[in-house]
């Protein structure tokens, strides 16, 4: 199994999902170890897998590195919208070039593929907390992160109704877990607390998401592999609606900080109000269930995780927040 991305947030810990559940494997991990890339995610099993340090736009690498596997498994993507709005040229040309890199392997080798994307493509439900994204919603994504991620999808869709290429799409609502980069909305406020400083909430914190825990986003993309089927897409999600307020204040609440302590700080530009998925296709077609359907014992998990592990966290923790400062943030 090649893992493009597997040493960034979701693809990391897809691969110690791998190993610990689908010991078949043998796993390769291609990742170019920008800022949002650590290999130290992968150091708890790094006698057990091959890493790859590329780039997934490299077209001889990636062909070499699909002809020699059986499954490919593509996470490699820029992914912070904040870091979209200031500069969209890397979103485009990993998130679009990148992909069709691996698309154009995957084609003359005849290998399965899997494209993980995210339910930021469907755009803004809007405020009135009715409805939620299906497997055939249009597409409308507001940032450059989700529209280069839409380009992406459909660049899949075409490989697969032009060329025949074996892909499944899974589309997933916001994850949190360990070794999520501390520029994302958990961590940030995680670590903040850790280390004595006021969390930060965006605008009035009224936008809402749904959360799921990176294991269970992680066992949903097996269940795909294993028994989707090719040219289909699927959502993930768990189920669980929050407001980014909702979620502060649980995180107040679990490491013991009073209600109400944290900064607001201006809204990002664009920033969707809500998104909601519809899993009953995975849920029914594939049997997927939540370990974590209860996002308060997700994140008490998540909160120990950060708590034990700040010689992962920290390193990083100055640049974003140096970064944020300079956005306005």
């Amino acid at each position: 199994m090649l893992v493009t991305g597997g040493a960034g947030f979701i693809g990391a810990n897809f691969v110690h999902h791998t190993l610990r559940h689908h010991p078949r494997y043998r796993v390769r991990v291609l990742d170019a170890l920008t800022y949002a890339g650590d290999e130290r995610a992968l150091a708890p099993v790094a006698g057990r897998i091959e890493f790859v340090r590329g780039d997934v736009c490299d077209a001889r690498l990636v062909d070499e590195l699909v002809a020699a596997s059986d499954v490919v498994v593509h996470f490699a993507a820029e992914s912070h919208v904040d870091n979209s709005l200031d500069d969209p040229s890397p979103f485009v040309r990993t998130n679009v070039q990148g992909t069709f890199t691996v698309l154009e392997a995957v084609r003359r080798h005849d290998r399965r593929l899997h494209h993980v994307s995210t339910d930021e493509v469907f755009g803004d439900l809007g405020a009135d907390g009715g409805g939620r994204f299906t497997e055939t919603s249009r597409y409308d994504p507001s940032s450059p992160y989700s529209a280069t991620k839409a380009a992406s999808d459909l660049l899949v869709r075409a490989w697969v109704r032009s060329y025949g290429v074996r892909a499944t799409v899974s589309n997933c609502a916001n994850n949190y877990g360990p070794f999520q980069h501390v520029e994302k909305f958990v961590p940030r406020q995680v670590t903040n607390l850790l280390l004595g400083r006021p969390a930060k909430l965006f605008g009035t914190g009224e936008n809402v998401r749904e959360w799921t825990h990176v294991d269970d986003h992680n066992a949903a993309v097996h269940l795909i592999l294993d028994r989707g089927r090719i040219g289909e897409s699927y959502l993930i999600g768990s189920g669980g609606e929050r407001s980014n307020r909702e979620v502060l204040d649980l995180l107040l609440e679990l490491m013991d900080r009073p209600p109400g302590s944290y900064e607001h700080v201006p809204d990002r530009p664009g920033h969707d109000l809500r998104y909601a998925a519809d899993c009953t296709k995975l849920r029914t077609e594939l049997g997927w269930r939540p370990r974590f359907p209860d996002l308060r014992a997700g994140l008490a998990e998540t909160v120990a995780w950060y708590r034990d592990n700040e010689w992962w966290w920290k390193p990083a923790k100055e640049r974003t927040e140096e970064r944020y400062r300079r956005l306005g943030r």
